[in-house]
């Protein structure tokens, strides 16, 4: 299939010593813009996996070609992703916190896969001065209107950056690129001596993972690197970075938001009245089935 690419070596490592991890639940050809929007609901659905016997990275493969996937991030249109900015951006209150206990000073921050800006427009409010890319024409043009932010519109890895942030942000965006290592090596060399780099990514080992099986809610089309903590550390210190804190990343959304996931359930919300009802009600996820890392860029 043309835009489809065979991997021989593991995105991470580039060792060659991969073998099949999983089998696909997904067809390669019905992949579209809509199968892999931020609010898709395709859960259980996975490409054909790999993994690494080195590092223990997975991986889709064959997987879309880094260009035909950016081609289709760029055509994405996700209205119900804004819906929930009141629940997103206290999920990025929290990380925030974190990165102002490393850097108290605050400084220039870059956010890759910035969305509709949820997380720049709350680092600006805190001091922070608020940078970011996002491949979504869509979503650039309402991180413009609505929060007054001038994001680049592309691909990071190729994108033309200053290189002194103290601070880049990559929340829920590693899982979504065929070749990760890429990535966080432009985000070294983005941030000044001694930032720190946040990565907020699945855990495929989490109790969560493991209890879910094959219907771990992060098993969908638009994932395509699944990470350990084996491999999420040799992910980060090969490109020269040193892990200073991991924990368990939790979300907050409203009861609407999490009962139109829940196919069985999503009968409560059809009625205009009742659904507005479900909306007012945060609900804070603690699933604890993914990472949010923090590492400084080693001199």
């Amino acid at each position: 299939m043309e835009n489809i690419d065979h991997l021989k070596n593991c995105p991470v490592c580039k060792s060659t010593s991969i073998g099949r991890y999983k089998k696909s639940t997904f067809d390669p050809q019905t992949l579209d813009k809509e199968s892999i929007k931020i609010t898709d609901s395709a859960y259980g659905q996975t490409w054909d996996l790999s993994r690494c016997r080195d590092c223990y990275h997975i991986f889709a493969n064959p997987c879309p070609s880094p260009s035909y996937i950016q081609s289709l991030y760029g055509k994405i249109e996700d209205p119900l992703y804004e819906e929930e900015a009141l629940g997103r951006a206290k999920n990025f209150q929290r990380i925030l916190s974190q990165l102002e206990k490393i850097h108290p000073e605050k400084g220039p921050l870059f956010d890759v896969g910035a969305a509709t800006g949820i997380l720049l427009d709350s680092a600006r409010r805190k001091g922070w001065i608020s940078d970011g890319i996002e491949p979504s024409v869509w979503a650039v043009k309402v991180a413009r209107e609505k929060y007054g932010l001038d994001l680049q519109v592309g691909n990071f890895e190729k994108a033309e950056t200053e290189t002194n942030y103290r601070a880049v942000t990559m929340v829920d965006f590693i899982e979504h690129v065929p070749q990760p290592r890429e990535a966080v090596k432009k985000a070294f060399g983005i941030l000044s001596p001694g930032g720190t780099l946040c990565v907020v990514t699945p855990n495929i080992r989490s109790l969560a993972a493991r209890i879910s099986g094959n219907k771990w809610w992060h098993f969908r089309p638009a994932h395509l690197s699944y990470f350990t903590k084996a491999s999420l550390t040799a992910l980060l210190e090969i490109s020269g970075f040193q892990i200073i804190k991991i924990r368990k990343y939790s979300w907050t959304f409203s009861a609407h938001y999490l009962l139109s996931r829940l196919k069985g359930l999503n009968f409560l919300i059809k009625n205009t009245r009742i659904a507005s009802f479900w909306k007012k009600i945060p609900i804070k996820l603690a699933l604890g089935d993914s990472f949010e890392v923090y590492a400084r860029k080693k001199s």
